[in-house]
């Protein structure tokens, strides 16, 4: 809770038990003294309802999770260069601009790029990519362990608070793992959905060598 928050919680329940001690230390209780009582007691429940309402509007943010992992850049070989220039330039965004610790970039059945805290473990799409792909649209798992067959990201690395699906077509896609739960903003996902479209186009045409 924030500490205007708190300092607003306090007020009221000081509000309200002066009133309370006030009624019952009384030796009458004439119309006026319960006007008073009603009056204080309403501003002791509003100054708490207050204190609520403020701390849903100014929500704690979910601290990160120490995830184990090696830091790391590993691209598959046989791309163009081109699209070893888009897959680090794209991933590095990521990495700096968001919430993101780890990304991984599966394309045909083949890992084309690990990024971040990496492991070295085969990444097998799951129920949850496999959904992506079939509704064409990002899955944003805002926090994994409410998700069952979160088990699926463990080979882009353990124990990631918070996924994003993004599907390449029908061939692939990209997952983003974040620090914490609930990390991706609107933004974020508007973000990855567009380099996504632009890094599926690059993947589709030939590679052609020089």
């Amino acid at each position: 809770m924030p500490g205007s928050a708190r300092l607003c919680l306090i007020s009221g329940l000081l509000v309200l038990g002066l009133a309370v001690f006030n009624a019952v230390s009384a030796d009458a209780f004439p119309p006026s003294l319960q006007r008073a009582e009603v009056l204080a007691g309403m501003a002791g429940v509003g100054l708490m309802l207050v204190s609520v309402l403020w701390t849903r509007a100014v929500p704690r943010n979910p601290e990160a999770v120490d995830l184990q992992g090696d830091q790391g850049l590993v691209i598959a070989d046989g791309l163009s260069e081109t699209v070893r220039t888009e897959l680090a330039w794209g991933s590095l965004q990521f990495l700096t601009a968001t919430s993101a610790a780890s990304i991984l970039v599966s394309w045909d059945d083949t890992v084309l790029l690990r990024r971040g805290l990496i492991t070295d473990r085969d990444f097998s799409p799951g129920d949850i990519c496999r959904r992506s792909t079939q509704r064409q649209m990002l899955i944003s798992l805002v926090k994994t362990a409410l998700y069952p067959g979160r088990q699926e990201f463990d080979a882009v690395l353990p124990g990631l608070p918070a996924v994003m699906v993004q599907p390449l077509g029908q061939r692939g896609w990209v997952v983003l793992g974040g620090w914490s739960e609930r990390c991706f903003t609107r933004s974020d996902e508007r973000w990855l959905g567009g380099w996504a479209e632009r890094l599926r186009r690059q993947l589709e045409q030939p590679v052609v060598d020089d």
